[in-house]
């Protein structure tokens, strides 16, 4: 079960601009994250993620607009945000050269952990990466998942209280990503505050609060479930047969069906209405001999959501 949140600003920003030459980058976007919330950040690529993250790591200064994180002005603090903030991507250095504990007591020193406690914030990342019995192998010969996990805990060895994640997961199995979901839950618990982007739409799903950027504005924002409540164009059936290519070509350009697109073994087919197009789809494939093997509505997943919302905002402004 996710874990709810505390209600504390970690971070906010207000309107929030960034402009390269005539090109707009970041579009007055808002929000605000509490401390101890996991905060997922999607977007297609080039949408304007990285380049709010990097105003809010103080790696970039904002056009005009107002930010703050840990209660420093991203303007005015960039230099102190930097010391109270963790980061990782799925390109964080590791040196494969030197053994698990070597990494984190590089990283310790890097980040300035004081000496005294160097030895108590590496056995701590030990302990919650999982790692006390790798602490001597040689990074290179780590499998993915635990490469991750060391990365992650060299990102948070100066005990930051905010983190940002960006594609984290990216490259690595399932069951790895679960349980570096299961590590980021943890980090939550402790009241770290946690900003990251994701491609993988059930990941989305793991987090408190989404928010959605599209061509640099903010289209939605809002926890999972609610977004796809509130999802109202979206009227959803799966459909499964004996034949999906043969039911694709059937079913799409028939009245009433708005859309049709592979989700796994089957169809996700967006309809006007739900009945009418049951009862079509079911004539129209009986007389094609096609066997149906599930026909129902269900309701969209975090990737019918991103879908909708980036076709609407589309066809608000083509």
């Amino acid at each position: 079960m996710i874990p709810s949140p505390p209600t504390t600003p970690a971070l906010e920003i207000r309107d929030l601009v960034k402009t390269f030459g005539d090109f707009v980058a970041v579009d007055h976007v808002s929000f605000q994250v509490s401390k101890g919330e996991i905060f997922g950040f999607l977007g297609p690529n080039g949408a304007g993620k990285s380049t709010v993250i990097r105003m809010l790591c103080g790696l970039l200064t904002p056009t005009s607009g107002w930010g703050a994180v840990a209660g420093l002005d991203v303007t005015k603090d960039a230099e102190e945000i930097r010391k109270n903030i963790g980061y990782m991507s799925q390109k964080f250095s590791l040196y494969d050269d030197l053994t698990v504990e070597e990494n984190i007591e590089f990283f310790s020193r890097i980040y300035g952990v004081p000496g005294e406690l160097r030895t108590e914030r590496k056995d701590y990342v030990l302990r919650i990466a999982g790692l006390t019995d790798r602490r001597s192998t040689l990074t290179r010969l780590l499998a993915g998942g635990w490469k991750q996990r060391l990365a992650l805990g060299c990102a948070i060895v100066h005990s930051p209280p905010i983190l940002f994640l960006d594609e984290p997961t990216s490259g690595v199995d399932p069951i790895a990503r679960r349980s570096f979901w299961d590590l980021i839950y943890q980090l939550a618990e402790g009241g770290q505050t946690i900003l990251v982007t994701t491609h993988y739409m059930d990941e989305a799903e793991y987090c408190h609060r989404l928010a959605l950027i599209y061509r640099g504005k903010l289209i939605a924002l809002g926890q999972p479930e609610q977004l796809k409540r509130d999802l109202h164009s979206h009227k959803l059936l799966q459909l499964d047969t004996s034949d999906l290519l043969g039911t694709m070509r059937a079913v799409e350009g028939e009245p009433g069906v708005l859309d049709v697109a592979v989700f796994g073994a089957g169809l996700h087919v967006t309809v006007e209405d739900l009945a009418a197009a049951i009862e079509r789809i079911r004539r129209v494939l009986e007389q094609k001999h096609i066997e149906i093997r599930r026909l129902e509505a269900i309701q969209p997943s975090m990737e019918d959501v991103f879908v909708g919302l980036i076709e609407a905002e589309e066809q608000k402004n083509p």
